[in-house]
């Protein structure tokens, strides 16, 4: 998708896009009405916006957000680093789960913002880093696996908990993200009809979400997360009896990060053309913690290598 889209010097640029409550009408629609067409031939498909978008919440609501994702995001990236130093895990223990973006703490307020994130939509818009926000949940669930090594009722509630946050969360994030995509395929592959501000013409079908940005928060990355996790309750469980289901939770957890990493560069490179600075940093904080990730996995490869070539 061509990210110049929305900027004027394109040859598809439209100057009724230049208006913002045009742009705010077609991305905030959560109701598109098709009408009957007087032209089937160069307007088939007839359609308008037939909702009010309350407007937005004000600036401080998206500061909050913003400085309390920040937090999560360098809280979840130093615990990372002091895991791989092998010098976090004696003063940090159980306790680093209340810290974590997937933590009974944190992941209730991101549950509250996603939920609201209809309407955060200035400073830190959640239409556009909603996406980095959940696989800051994903990560931070696939990387840390709270408990130690022994049975016990509390690591399942907890994680069954987390489960429960993260498919909350995509369905939140979805309902924030299917009218943006809605609209931003409505203004590019539209023309406008002129009866009214979002009055368009289409040759084909509008359907919801859009056909130009396929990326969903309700997906296989996220159905991949949940059952990792639900594996390592199964494991944790049942310990020695899981048989062959022990063997089958690595390979699904190896699988999400993969699902992870492709949407961390589907959404850099294919997200509509707003704030893309602040996407481009997001996305570029996702694929740091990646990297810290597979960082870690490989000393823990060399490490168990070197341990049996000693003994």
């Amino acid at each position: 998708m061509n990210r110049q889209l929305l900027r004027p010097e394109n040859p598809a640029f439209q100057p009724q896009w230049a208006s913002e409550d045009v742009r705010l009408k077609f991305f905030k629609c959560v109701r598109w009405q098709l009408e009957e067409t007087m032209d089937p031939i160069d307007c088939p498909f007839h359609y308008f916006c037939d909702s009010t978008y309350p407007g937005n919440y004000p600036p401080a609501v998206d500061m909050l957000v913003f400085l309390f994702i920040v937090a999560s995001y360098i809280t979840t990236l130093f615990i990372m680093a002091m895991d791989i130093s092998r010098r976090g895990q004696a003063c940090l223990g159980h306790s680093k789960r209340y810290l974590l973006p997937s933590g009974p703490i944190s992941l209730p307020v991101i549950l509250l913002a996603l939920a609201k994130g209809y309407r955060i939509d200035t400073v830190f818009p959640l239409s556009s880093i909603g996406p980095a926000i959940l696989q800051l949940v994903h990560i931070s669930a696939l990387t840390f696996n709270h408990g130690g090594a022994n049975k016990d009722v509390k690591y399942a509630f907890f994680e069954a908990s987390t489960i429960s946050g993260i498919l909350h969360a995509s369905l939140y994030l979805d309902s924030v993200l299917l009218p943006y995509y809605t609209g931003f395929d409505a203004l590019v592959s539209s023309t406008f009809s002129g009866e009214c501000a979002s009055c368009v013409c289409r040759k084909e079908v509008l359907v919801v979400g859009g056909m130009l940005v396929s990326y969903r928060g309700w997906s296989l990355t996220t159905f991949s997360v949940v059952g990792a996790l639900c594996l390592r309750i199964i494991c944790r469980l049942l310990g020695e009896k899981t048989g062959n289901i022990i063997l089958v939770r690595p390979w699904l957890e190896s699988v999400a990060w993969i699902f992870i990493l492709k949407d961390c560069v589907y959404l850099a490179t294919n997200s509509p053309p707003e704030r893309s600075l602040l996407r481009v940093a997001a996305f570029g904080g996702i694929f740091v913690l990646i990297c810290l990730h597979v960082i870690k996995w490989a000393c823990t490869i060399i490490t168990k290598s070197h341990s049996k070539w000693k003994k």
